[in-house]
């Protein structure tokens, strides 16, 4: 097991990389611990549960809406849960933003910490300290920036996890090279998911990888309001498309870090746009698309990173340096019909 921890402004968060969901025991008392999971966490992974209080939730991005935060609390009282429990999301993404969510809004907030069971979540997800919920079409609109206690990584928990959960988590290691590690994706350019899948130290050297960027990016800008922005390469586009065809998340940022390329050609030149393109098919994600722009600028212009008339786009000056860029609505619409 590797450990060690970071501190944050207002939070301490130790993390405990290639431990054993077992270790949790040391960490937590099961009677002061809820565990929350979905359908099928829970289902491919039952005896690890056994012993604990937990809450099972039905799987999909469409139950990380607020009616679920209510039956997560009904249940909570239910249960007794003071400001002394500790909640634990043990899932992907969705479970992550749920429970940091709940644990902030709960009796004003009470202790969290996550162990996740997706690729996508162990890499980006569950770090950083952004934890929310959909509001209709609008992805994360609703949410609060608190840091978990602690992220408990177990690599065995990503063995029940199909193919296309795998691709999913790709995308954000390739956002994470693309605007912070050339050496990365160098590396992404002679693998693939395969690869990573049967080698198990490759795989826990690539996650903790990305763990280390995300981290030091966080650090950096806890609240964003500079670098932190770095990390929606590819998701501004993103956002707009995933609630609106059915796109996994992986798949609608691989479809946003090409546009965004194509967006950096016409704003500074950048001459890497299909060297990106092969490695987000290397590891069988889109990276094109044909979609409503009419319906993507709609809720594009909702996007949190709109300041009146401009937007905060994620643009790349070249692979590993990712740069912010404040570009009028009206242009971009322009440059996104264009695409």
């Amino acid at each position: 097991m590797h450990q060690f921890s970071c501190t944050f402004s207002k939070a301490r968060v130790e993390y405990y990389l290639d431990a054993d969901m077992a270790y949790l025991k040391k960490l937590v008392k099961p009677d002061r611990c809820v565990l929350l999971a979905d359908e099928n966490v829970y289902a491919a992974h039952a005896k690890k549960f056994k012993g604990w209080n937990c809450i099972v939730l039905k799987a999909g991005e469409e139950y990380k809406v607020q009616a679920t935060v209510d039956s997560v609390i009904e249940q909570l009282i239910a249960l007794e849960a003071d400001r002394g429990t500790t909640l634990v999301g043990i899932g992907g993404g969705v479970i992550t933003d749920l429970t940091g969510y709940i644990a902030s809004v709960y009796m004003r907030g009470i202790p969290f910490g996550f162990i996740p069971t997706t690729l996508l979540s162990m890499v980006d997800a569950s770090i950083g300290g952004k934890n929310g919920i959909d509001v209709g079409i609008y992805k994360n609109m609703v949410g609060v920036i608190r840091q978990p206690q602690f992220i408990l990584h177990d690599y065995s928990l990503l063995a029940s996890l199909p193919v296309a959960e795998w691709v999913n988590g790709f995308a954000e290691i390739i956002k994470h090279a693309c605007i912070k590690d050339a050496a990365m994706f160098r590396e992404l350019e002679q693998h693939d998911v395969a690869y990573y899948v049967k080698d198990k130290k490759a795989l826990a050297g690539l996650v903790a990888r990305n763990v280390a960027i995300k981290n030091a990016v966080v650090k950096k800008d806890e609240f964003e309001k500079g670098d932190r922005r770095l990390l929606n390469f590819g998701h501004t586009l993103a956002h707009a498309l995933e609630n609106q065809y059915e796109l996994s998340h992986g798949q609608a940022v691989s479809i946003g870090m090409i546009a965004a390329c194509r967006i950096s050609e016409q704003r500074n030149g950048f001459a890497h746009t299909e060297n990106v393109a092969d490695v987000v098919a290397r590891y069988g994600l889109p990276a094109y698309a044909s979609y409503n722009a009419d319906k993507v600028m709609k809720v594009l212009k909702m996007d949190k990173k709109r300041e009146k008339k401009d937007m905060r786009y994620i643009l790349l000056r070249k692979i590993g340096q990712g740069y912010v860029e404040s570009i009028p609505v009206n242009a971009l619409e322009k440059m996104i019909r264009k695409l």
